[in-house]
């Protein structure tokens, strides 16, 4: 078991123990119990990204269609996380055994989840078999029959391990320490990035040669590894499981309960849609490695660029999760949602272009590591501000308020992605060169999600906002939750915000002061029309911009000495915190701009190049947009009531 031990009455306020409900720990037992549940959380993971890394591959190498693998790899699996999840988790709740209440759970469904696992890989063994000893599968023809034996395992799969995903999260709650959650629950965000580094840069280049071996490899090493997680671990004694009320209504009141509280004010309402169009947006996810394929990456190029993307993550999240804290996670979420809405267009330049695949590999390489810090960001911040935000009283209620929504929206998207990677192929006379078009369906999606972050951000801002926010309760008499800690969001601060200006300003310069070098590179290789519409176009258009971009700078100066003065702004003023980061990201980015335009000049392509500046100069004019939407959203009523919150509002800035 996990090193827990039986304290005398006179120690459990010792300060080598830690204890959690009846378990006790020493350092040492510490120690043991978070590497066995790293250790499972570590063969969790990889287990986890074997089926959505390998399955699309398997269905399209038998011609499934788009619609098909995205019904199999998101419809299905949002039914049963919207249906299992909650029975699962409301079982398990009130379960009790000698084993505890979660670990029989997932020991019980452990055999069948890699059974299922090891039958996804040996599908067409599977379906051989059928069709020489089952009369009825004999005359089935033989791509359908393989199609939907993947299908039938991958729901099985989905299905068994819906249990284990059910409780886990829920035995890392009931066995350690509360002082250590938030750090036990970064650790398992860096294993389970270690988990996939590993499978893309080991094992993922050997997908469509060695499927059976991966399949089954991962399902031993989930029996074996997470076997032994259990078979260590231990849980403490519960109190007596909860009556359920029927003296008061029944089930159907606790229903009614339910619904009127989760969904009775519209700041949840915001959040819950944000969180659902998000999921939609990602559906098209499934069609990421086609697209890669497209643009000529191998395998291996795809794993190498997953895996050290990865790596990168690794190292940003550490970091990133401590500012997380600081400018408070749903600023965070908000700003970054609109930096991906307004400048979301950029990736569209894949439609319009084929380059070389060396080419499309280093330059996406360069912006996955330029980007890793504000995506590691995006990424702790997106759990973390459900957290800071729901009411604590019933957070698991509205965590399953929300999952019904997202389950429902991913149930309708999986089958709506489908259908318009499908359309898409057939404009495209069934070229994979549709794949190109992905980027559209989570463009959109995002704007989408970015409008109700908006709105979620500003209803924050009237509840309290950083320092004195409440969560709204229909059920309390007050009508609101106070927050159980104090916030320690650290708020504007007036000398960083036009430092973070003036980051986005060196870019501007850098851009303009390096179009003389291109235009005498363009010179040398004889690119007389790319050379005179860069001339003529480009280099007026964003010297235009950067005067634009200097009078914004000048208006939010005036707005910040009107704030300090007292005086009513204008506009509001934007958090240094994720401008900084989104100003440094495009600093270190400069190199892919300086690669972009010396390959397409070094390559004589001139259609190319003017392609490449026109992305520069629309992504320096998006971000004008961006820094007015900021300002709007940070806008409040007046210098000293920043927040008409039901208790005292905060100033915006420090």
């Amino acid at each position: 078991m996990s090193s827990s031990v039986s304290l005398p009455a006179d120690a459990g306020k010792a300060a080598h123990y830690y204890k959690r409900g009846t378990l006790s720990y020493t350092k040492a037992g510490l120690v043991t119990l978070f590497a066995w549940l790293l250790w499972g959380d570590f063969c969790f993971s990889l287990m986890e990204v074997v089926v959505p890394a390998l399955v699309p591959l398997q269905l399209k190498s038998h011609q499934a269609s788009s619609l098909l693998i995205s019904v199999v790899m998101t419809t299905l699996p949002a039914f049963l996380n919207m249906t299992v999840c909650p029975l699962v988790s409301f079982k398990s709740d009130r379960f009790r055994s000698r084993w505890g209440r979660r670990l029989p759970f997932i020991v019980t469904t452990l055999p069948f989840l890699c059974l299922s696992l090891v039958l996804i890989g040996w599908h067409a063994e599977a379906a051989e078999f059928l069709r020489s000893h089952i009369g009825v599968f004999r005359n089935a023809a033989p791509a359908t029959l393989v199609v939907g034996l993947v299908a039938l395992f991958v729901v099985s799969f989905q299905f068994f391990n819906m249990f284990v995903a059910s409780v886990l999260q829920c035995l890392f709650v009931d066995v350690v320490p509360v002082e250590f959650l938030g750090r036990f629950n970064g650790m398992t965000r860096i294993v389970g990035t270690g988990a996939g580094m590993a499978f893309n840069f080991f094992i993922f280049k050997f997908a469509e040669s060695h499927s059976k071996e991966i399949f089954t490899g991962a399902a031993l090493i989930y029996l074996i590894g997470f076997g032994l997680m259990c078979l260590f671990i231990r849980e403490g004694e519960y109190p007596p499981a909860p009556v359920d009320e029927e003296r008061s209504g029944g089930w159907f009141s606790g229903v009614r309960t339910f619904f009127r509280e989760s969904y009775s004010h519209r700041f949840y309402w915001f959040f819950f849609l944000k969180e659902t169009f998000v999921a939609v947006g990602a559906t098209i996810g499934i069609f990421q490695i086609f697209f890669q394929k497209e643009m000529g990456l191998s395998l291996q190029q795809i794993g190498w660029m997953a895996g050290i993307g990865g790596g990168a993550a690794l190292v940003a999240m550490y970091f990133a999760a401590i500012f997380v804290d600081r400018w408070h996670p749903l600023r965070i979420q908000a700003y970054l949602g609109v930096f991906t809405a307004v400048t979301g267009f950029t990736s569209l330049i894949w439609s319009t272009m084929s380059i070389p695949a060396s080419m499309f590999f280093w330059l996406s390489l360069g912006a996955n590591l330029s980007l890793s810090f504000g995506s590691a960001m995006g990424a702790v911040s997106s759990i973390t501000s459900f957290m800071r935000v729901m009411p604590k009283s019933r957070y698991g209620q509205f965590c399953s308020a929300s999952a019904i929504l997202r389950s429902l929206g991913t149930m309708v998207a999986g089958v709506l992605a489908g259908v318009f990677m499908d359309g898409v192929r057939w404009l495209c006379h069934g070229s994979d060169y549709a794949y190109r078009f992905y980027f559209v369906w989570s463009w959109g999606f995002s704007i989408l999600a970015a409008v109700f972050l908006f709105k979620a951000y500003r209803e924050w801002l009237r509840l309290g906002g950083d320092k004195d926010y409440a969560a709204p309760a229909p059920w309390s008499p007050e009508g609101f939750e106070r927050l159980e800690e104090g916030d320690s969001s650290h708020l504007a601060n007036p000398r960083l915000v036009l430092v973070s200006m003036n980051v986005f300003s060196a870019g501007f310069v850098i851009t303009l002061l390096l179009a003389p070098v291109f235009l005498l590179m363009m010179h040398r290789h004889g690119m007389a029309g790319a050379f005179h519409w860069y001339l003529l176009l480009f280099v007026p258009l964003m010297s235009a911009v950067f005067f634009l971009w200097l009078m914004q700078i000048r208006s939010l100066r005036k707005d910040i000495a009107a704030r300090m003065a007292g005086r009513p702004t204008r506009l509001g003023i934007p958090h240094h915190g994720v401008l900084m980061v989104m100003g440094v990201q495009g600093l270190l980015a400069f190199p892919i701009y300086w690669l972009q335009m010396f390959w397409t000049i070094r390559h004589d392509m001139g259609r190319e190049l003017l392609l490449f500046a026109a992305l520069k100069l629309l992504s320096s004019a998006a971000l004008l947009l961006v820094v007015h939407i900021l300002r709007v959203m940070e806008k409040t009523s007046s210098p000293k009531t920043d927040a008409e919150s039901p208790n005292c509002a905060a100033p915006v800035i420090c």
